[in-house]
């Protein structure tokens, strides 16, 4: 049974408004350290991702969701998607923060405009490819990006703890 569409997108925008503000406040801490590069660079074990990682991970996802996922379009941050997106290994050129709050605002505003634009009437439908392939519905794929900041959000504060137990002031 469908469920009742009053207002849905806008409890989605309302959600991920309040999961941003806990991403860029673990960044603002970041920001706070004089060698903010070597913070977000930081990698608890080898192979695992650093925080910048999953700081532009986070956005480069929006970012997919907004264009090819959801549109059909083409991705903003051709150079970042490569290296962010699901699947990628981390490598050792560290973003900004500048940078990585730039990507973060853009592609949210980007998913934002997308998701705005989304017929509420298809929400239980797999309108893309992308969708089809993963058994998704838009609604669902609405709720999954929510739970990917969350989850990346949290797999990044860890680190950042980790970090400032192996760097004692």
């Amino acid at each position: 049974m469908p469920q009742t569409d009053v207002n849905v997108i806008d409890f989605f925008l309302d959600q991920w408004e309040f999961e941003r503000g806990r991403t860029l406040a673990l960044l603002d801490l970041v920001a706070e350290h004089s060698d903010s590069r070597a913070v977000l660079g930081w990698r608890p074990g080898a192979g695992r991702a650093h925080i910048a990682w999953q700081l532009m991970h986070i956005g480069i996802t929006e970012e997919l969701f907004a264009t090819e996922r959801f549109a059909g379009t083409t991705p903003g941050f051709a150079e970042f998607v490569p290296r962010f997106r699901g699947g990628s290994t981390p490598d050792d050129e560290i973003p900004s923060v500048e940078t990585i709050r730039d990507v973060l605002t853009q592609s949210r505003d980007h998913l934002v405009q997308t998701v705005k634009s989304l017929d509420t009437s298809t929400l239980d439908e797999s309108s893309t490819d992308f969708l089809q392939q993963r058994g998704w519905t838009v609604r669902m794929a609405l709720k999954i990006l929510g739970w990917h900041e969350a989850h990346h959000q949290g797999q990044a504060h860890m680190t950042l703890n980790l970090w400032k137990a192996a760097h004692p002031a």
